[in-house]
């Protein structure tokens, strides 16, 4: 197990069965094609917010049920305590030791399959709220704080910025002990920063709270303003009332998300390997900011555009298209970690049966290696690139619904313009960047 690919999240697409060239003019002409379709087929809003089937009693029942949150509470908090004690008395062995591969594979890519399948979990069961909770009954402090907790997701953007940068640059990232510090550190500010603004700090600056629920905002099953759970079309969570206020700092979560993944591919390129030390901290950190200023400057570019041809107020549609960004975030890590999570995430499971390194063998995983045959070359190549494109098609269609809200079909079609040739040229680098390792 190689200690830089444990670090990142792409290995072994070197022997992707594709022909790039084919791929790349493909996922183009496909995102292409799909804008101009919706400007013939949809010509009125059809994604709705009130929209969804009701689940079943009984499933509604079970996701109100206090025991079943308060289950999901006490196994997340063990399974923190149970990461944070391995990282310190474990091995020394960054490839032997629980903390690193439950950190960057198990829970930071873990939570992409959970929380755009089975929506917000993570946020009714995160550890941290769980000691914020405690220490506000020990203190007895009132858990809405002293002051609101500032506007916006602009302290998460920061901690997401500063996660992929430890993730994809930072030196010795993998080491147990630095693992197990800064996963203590970062619980100490959060739950410290919670007692002050109150348990609504961590919906707007845990990073990991708020990198699941912007996710979440695609899941097939979510609640409809009503509180209602329902069965849901998975594009529908992207929508909001034409008077809802755009929520601040959702255009920068969704921009590191989208670049940083961006800059994972590009570093995995030969181009980028030939040219660049991998040791160099420096030139990772350029590229990861420059990676994710580009993909900033070509969603406002575009959207300065847009009301430029539009007369739509040009202030306010980078937060209001926002949310039309999370399919491109979504597809994109799909396509990067989806093999990491399949294949590498065997070893917290491996890793779990022995967390200290005492020779146990709790799980009965002791001893077994990770099993490569799970995902064949031809199905990472095919959930790679359709990731990819479906998740820029899926971005241009709610882009699109979103315009028809906002203006009559022509104009709409007119304004979708500048979006709509973003989409193609990120979905032909983002191929490009996949394909080139």
């Amino acid at each position: 197990m190689d200690p830089l690919l444990l670090a990142h999240g792409l290995g072994g697409r070197t022997d992707l069965p594709l022909d790039p060239v084919g791929a790349i003019i493909g996922g183009g002409v496909a995102v292409a094609a799909s804008f101009w379709a919706l400007t013939a087929a949809w010509r009125r809003p059809r994604l709705r917010p009130d929209a969804g089937r009701p689940v079943p009693p009984a499933l509604e029942t079970v996701a109100r049920s206090p025991a079943v949150t308060a289950a999901g509470r006490a196994a997340a908090l063990a399974a923190l305590t149970l990461v944070i004690a391995a990282a310190f008395l474990g091995p020394d062995d960054e490839r032997r030791n629980l903390a690193p591969w439950a950190l960057y594979v198990t829970f930071w890519v873990g939570l992409v399959p959970l929380s755009a399948l089975a929506g917000p979990v993570w946020r009714r069961i995160n550890p941290l709220r769980t000691l914020h909770a405690a220490c506000c009954r020990l203190a007895r402090l009132d858990p809405a704080g002293r002051r609101p907790a500032p506007d916006g997701l602009w302290p998460a953007a920061v901690g997401l910025t500063a996660f992929v940068w430890l993730e994809l640059v930072a030196p010795h990232r993998a080491d147990p002990r630095l693992v197990g510090a800064l996963i203590c550190g970062y619980a100490a500010v959060h739950v410290a920063a919670a007692l002050h603004f109150g348990r609504e700090w961590f919906a707007r600056a845990d990073a990991f709270e708020v990198y699941a629920a912007v996710l979440a905002r695609m899941a097939p099953i979510g609640r409809r303003p009503d509180g209602r759970l329902v069965w849901r079309t998975p594009l529908t969570g992207l929508t909001s009332r034409p008077d809802d206020p755009p929520q601040p700092g959702l255009t920068a979560v969704a921009c590191v998300l989208i670049g940083s993944t961006a800059f994972d591919g590009i570093t995995r390129t030969t181009y980028w390997r030939d040219a660049v030390d991998p040791d160099d901290i420096i030139a990772g950190t350029l590229g990861l900011a420059a990676a994710i200023a580009l993909v900033a400057a070509l969603y406002l570019g575009a959207l300065r555009l847009t009301a430029a041809l539009t007369g739509l107020p040009a202030a306010s549609l980078p937060g209001r298209f926002a949310p039309t960004l999370l399919p491109i975030a979504l597809g994109y890590t799909l396509a990067h970690y989806f093999s990491f999570l399949l294949l590498e995430g065997q070893m917290t499971v491996i890793l779990a049966s022995d967390p200290f390194g005492l020779g146990w063998d709790l799980l009965g995983t002791a001893g077994n290696r990770i099993d490569y045959d799970l995902a064949s070359p031809t199905l990472v190549a095919q959930v790679q690139v359709n990731a990819i494109v479906l998740g820029h098609i899926a971005a241009t269609v709610a882009a699109h619904d979103l315009a028809l809200r906002l203006g009559p079909p022509d104009r709409a079609v007119r304004g979708q313009l500048p979006v709509a040739a973003v989409m193609v040229a990120l979905t032909c680098a983002g191929l490009f960047a996949l394909l080139s390792g």
